[in-house]
C-alpha cells in the first residue's frame, strides 16, 4: 500500500509542530509540503526547530495544492481559516482532517454538502486526545441517568474560543440523550453577571484560562446523594497526536464529513 501524502497547514504552532513530527516519524505518512504564512517559498528544515524535515512551504493554500500531489490536508490553524482551508482542501481531491475549533451549524451543513458533491472524506475534531473522545462518550451514557449536569472546562490563556470545543461537543452529546432541564433553585438570581456560566439547555459551561494549563475537562452529574466526575487532562500536545494518527489513516476509507472521533472509534 502507498504511502498517505500529507500536508500540514500552521507548522509552527503548538499542535502544528507536533502533527509535523507525527507525520515525519510515521513510517507509512510522506510529508509532502506545509501551509505557512511565513518562509514561502523556503523549504521547513531551514526553519528553527524543524532541522532534517524536509518539505517545501506554501503561504498560498491553492498555490500549494495546484503543484503538490497530496491526499491529506491536516489543518491545526485557527477559526478564521480554518473553513477556507477545508473548502479549498475539498475542491482540489484533498481530504482535510481538521482540529480547528469554532466551526457553526451552517459551516458543517456546508461542508456536509460538499464532501457529498466531491465524494471525499472529512473530519472535523474539537479534540484529538483518544482520553478526551472517552471522556465525552461516558458523559453521554452517565447522562441517561444523571440529568443534572455542570461541565467545567480549563485550557491555556491563548485559546481564542469559549467554551472550548470539546465542551461544546460534550453539551451537544449530552443533549442528545437528555431532554432540556432547569438546574438550581426557580428563584436563583446572578448577584455577578455570568457567575452561573453558559446556559445550554439548563446545564452549565464553565471555562476557565489560566497559563500554565494545556487541555482539562471534568463533567460533573449530581443525584440525591451522589456525584460522579468524569475528568480528563492533557498535559501536553502529544497526547492528541494519536488522534490524529488515527484520523490521517481512517478518513482514506471515508465520503462523508465525521464530526467528532467519538464517531470513528469504537
Amino acid at each position: 500500500m502507498a504511502n498517505i501524502k500529507v500536508i500540514v497547514a500552521g507548522p509552527r504552532g503548538r499542535m502544528g509542530f507536533e502533527a509535523v513530527k507525527l507525520v515525519h516519524n510515521t513510517e507509512h505518512f510522506d510529508l509532502v509540503a506545509v501551509i505557512d504564512r511565513k518562509h514561502d517559498g523556503g523549504n521547513l528544515s531551514d526553519v528553527e526547530g524543524f532541522q532534517g524535515i524536509d518539505a517545501p512551504i506554501f503561504s498560498d493554500i491553492k498555490e500549494c495544492f495546484s503543484k503538490v500531489e497530496a491526499d491529506v490536508l491536516v489543518d491545526l490553524t485557527t477559526p478564521e481559516v480554518g473553513m477556507y482551508h477545508t473548502e479549498t482542501a475539498l475542491q482540489y481531491g484533498i481530504r482535510p482532517v481538521v482540529g480547528t475549533t469554532g466551526f457553526t451549524k451552517e459551516d458543517l451543513a456546508k461542508l456536509d454538502a460538499l464532501t457529498k458533491e466531491k465524494g471525499l472524506g472529512c473530519i472535523i475534531a474539537p479534540n484529538f486526545a483518544i482520553g478526551a473522545i472517552l471522556m465525552m462518550k461516558f458523559s453521554q451514557m452517565a447522562a441517561k441517568y444523571f440529568k443534572d449536569v455542570e461541565i467545567i472546562e480549563m485550557h491555556h490563556d491563548q485559546k481564542l474560543d469559549a467554551p472550548s470545543g470539546t465542551a461544546a461537543k460534550t453539551a451537544d452529546l449530552i443533549s442528545s440523550v437528555r431532554e432540556a432541564k432547569v438546574q438550581g433553585h426557580p428563584s436563583e438570581k446572578e448577584t455577578i453577571p455570568g457567575a452561573r456560566g453558559a446556559d445550554v439547555e439548563g446545564m452549565r459551561i464553565h471555562s476557565v484560562r489560566l497559563p500554565g494549563l494545556v487541555a482539562h475537562q471534568q463533567v460533573l452529574f449530581g443525584s440525591a446523594g451522589e456525584l460522579l466526575t468524569v475528568r480528563h487532562d492533557s498535559f501536553n500536545r502529544g497526547s492528541f497526536m494519536s488522534g490524529v494518527k488515527l484520523s490521517v489513516e481512517t478518513i482514506m476509507n471515508l465520503d462523508v464529513l465525521v464530526y467528532g472521533l467519538e464517531n470513528i472509534i469504537e
